[in-house]
């Protein structure tokens, strides 16, 4: 580990109290230089190396968070403001599932092979790239910043890290991790620092050759921009607005606890989450008041306190957004069934914090900015539908299209609206169940490419086909 090069720290703070608790490295591009020079020199090695030890040192990885799994998700829940039950069941659990996944596809990467003729055989090779991009966002910290680089190490290549300034301590305790489980110096470099500085660069650099990058539409736009003309490989996970669809012979009670975990799951704060919640007309009332209740119902407290269900968003600018896009809804002619307020929990130590009540609104036009905006916080709608034709109409109705769900007992229903909806990701009677093993992405604005599984190994290599004449000609020919 190296102090910044350039001498500048960020301040770290804590969304529960809004005070700052830790600083951050300030990279700069000659920190930059440095870790592409060091992942450069151990491109070689690594790269070269026995798919089963590169697997082995995922595994010790993977081995090794699980050890520190309660240190790590304190510190999460710290730096990120999330319910600290979320952080213990989902965050560092996935984490190191995310390691262990790659460590068995690093060992079962096949490739093709074709015979043309009686005399022709095509292989393909799937080679490394060689130095990559992995630029993670804040939501989701040691979570995401596991699924981007595990499939480019397992793949052989060499990474060059950003994790958010805005949660960056998860990934510095990986950091210690990654050097205390022997993994080689050079193969993952950390960088900490500001997206449009240290991110930006990462992306300009001439030597990474692939960028993978989760975060906003507007900033992948940016960084799409700038990748284009350098050839670089690009994967964006962007932003969403999904619908959750709900029909009348849905299953009540599971349809409420679905569509409720999706729109408040880590404050709203994840891409998946159903923001716009649909609901068919002769339902419709029932179903609302029984959600209302139901939110009601969420407990909103001090991230490190086991009974909570609703922590603190992520910043203070965040906060100010997320209260500022209320008041728009409410000057589009919403009406706010509950929440819409900031709130103090009921501990002194989080007076100051970041804290908004859920917030459900009614009564929005389709077409208003709060229904086609990304408002990534604890904010949904809730409006009514008439019949299959009308729900989906609406559900496509926004430039995004990363996640849906859908709630019906008619399976014939379910399966054609799945393929009608314009989404990445679509989730029957059921929210947020993942199998790694499954490509993940959007359409539309929501994204380029897909991550997980097969399909991120392929995106972090090179196909090469090899093209060999088995014919044995006379030695005079």
């Amino acid at each position: 580990m190296r102090p910044p090069s350039g001498g500048g720290y960020l301040d770290d703070y804590e969304p529960a109290t809004g005070k700052i608790y830790a600083e951050l490295p300030e990279s700069t591009d000659s920190d930059l230089e440095m870790a592409v020079e060091a992942a450069r020199g151990a491109f070689p090695a690594w790269s070269s190396a026995p798919a089963e030890f590169r697997a082995a040192a995922l595994r010790r990885l993977a081995r090794a968070i699980g050890e520190r799994a309660e240190e790590l998700a304190r510190a999460e829940t710290i730096d990120n403001g999330k319910p600290i039950s979320v952080a213990e069941n989902v965050d560092i659990p996935r984490a190191a599932a995310n390691l262990q996944f790659f460590a068995a596809a690093a060992t079962q990467f096949s490739s093709e092979a074709h015979i043309t003729d009686s005399t022709t055989l095509n292989y393909t090779l799937h080679q490394p790239v060689g130095v990559v991009g992995c630029i993670s966002p804040w939501n989701l910290p040691l979570y995401l910043f596991t699924w981007k680089i595990a499939p480019a190490l397992a793949a052989g290549n060499c990474v060059i890290g950003k994790p958010s300034e805005v949660t960056p301590m998860t990934a510095w305790l990986f950091s210690q991790i990654c050097l205390e489980a022997g993994l080689p110096p050079g193969v993952l470099n950390v960088l900490h620092g500001s997206g449009p500085v240290v991110g930006q660069s990462i992306v300009e650099h001439p030597e990474i050759r692939a960028i993978s990058f989760t975060g906003g539409t507007a900033t992948g736009g940016i960084l799409a921009r700038t990748a284009a003309p350098l050839f670089k490989r690009l994967s964006l996970e962007l932003g969403g607005k999904n619908p959750s669809l709900v029909f009348d012979d849905c299953n009540m009670g599971q349809a409420l606890e679905g569509v409720l975990r999706a729109a408040y799951s880590n404050q709203g704060q994840i891409c998946l989450c159903g923001s716009r919640i649909l609901v068919q007309r002769s339902i419709f009332e029932r179903f609302r008041d029984d959600l209302v209740a139901r939110i009601r119902t969420l407990r909103i407290g001090d991230p490190l306190d086991r009974d909570t269900d609703q922590g603190a968003v992520v910043s203070a600018p965040h906060f100010d957004k997320i209260l500022s896009r209320i008041r728009i809804a409410v000057e589009e002619g919403g009406d706010i069934l509950c929440g819409g307020r900031a709130v103090s929990p009921d501990s002194p130590r989080c007076a100051a914090g970041w804290f908004v009540e859920p917030t459900l609104i009614q009564g929005l036009e389709q077409g208003c900015t709060t229904n086609q905006e990304e408002i990534f916080g604890p904010v949904a709608t809730i409006a009514p539908f008439d019949d299959e034709e009308d729900a989906i109409a609406l559900a496509n109705g926004t430039r995004y299209g990363l996640a849906a769900s859908l709630w019906s007992r008619d399976v014939d229903r379910c399966h054609r609206v799945a393929q009608r909806l314009q989404a990445g990701l679509v989730w029957v009677n059921c929210w947020m169940v993942r199998d790694l093993r499954t490509p993940m992405g959007g359409m539309k604005d929501s994204g380029v490419g897909r991550e997980g599984g097969m399909d991120a190994m392929r995106f972090f290599t090179e196909a090469k086909n090899i093209c060999i004449s088995t014919r044995q000609g006379d030695q005079n020919d």
